[in-house]
């Protein structure tokens, strides 16, 4: 006897599972570790199923993207209520060092491109929640101005001043001193 599968599930299938990448992304740049962020989309997934038939068209990827940062909130204020930050990642960090011990002709690349991840995760870190999402959002997951207005709920004007102002934050944070400075 064939088995029937349900419309919903359908639905789910083809709305959600073609955007888990950009929402592990996502959630990997909110909420800093590999293991927060599978829960994160976890739940998001969860919450899409429950919702599916609530979908009203549009873009998918937004729609799934936007369950996905409230999911992301939701379990950070639950986990970190006093502060939403991105963790370092040690364990990424002991990986590549090891995988770079095994490798010796590689080596001194896979550090350095450790320790660049490694500057810029540490930048990121720095920049106020509200910019490092839009950083996350657009740099990360590629998506437009229309789509992160419609995910953050703000009007694409402001949109493209965080942003603006993220990229000048981030690149503050990654320059190096002027030379000439000296630390007191």
């Amino acid at each position: 006897m064939a088995r029937l599968i349900d419309p919903s599930r359908q639905l789910f299938a083809s709305v959600v599972l073609p955007h888990l990448d950009s929402a592990y992304r996502l959630a990997r740049g909110l909420a800093g570790g590999a293991a927060d962020a599978e829960d994160i989309v976890q739940d998001a997934c969860l919450r899409a199923l429950k919702g599916i038939d609530g979908y009203a068209g549009g873009s998918a990827r937004a729609w799934f993207l936007t369950i996905t940062r409230n999911a992301a909130f939701t379990h950070l204020a639950r986990k970190r209520p006093s502060s939403v930050l991105l963790a370092s990642n040690s364990e990424e960090a002991e990986l590549a060092m090891e995988a770079a011990a095994d490798d010796a002709p590689d080596a001194e690349a896979g550090l350095i491109a450790q320790a660049d991840a490694a500057t810029l995760d540490a930048a990121l870190d720095g920049l106020p929640p509200p910019f490092r999402e839009i950083i996350v959002l657009r740099e990360y997951n590629d998506l437009s101005y229309r789509e992160i207005a419609d995910i953050t709920k703000t009007p694409i004007g402001t949109v493209m001043s965080r942003l603006a102002r993220a990229r000048a934050l981030l690149l503050r944070a990654l320059a190096p001193e002027p030379l000439g400075r000296t630390a007191p």
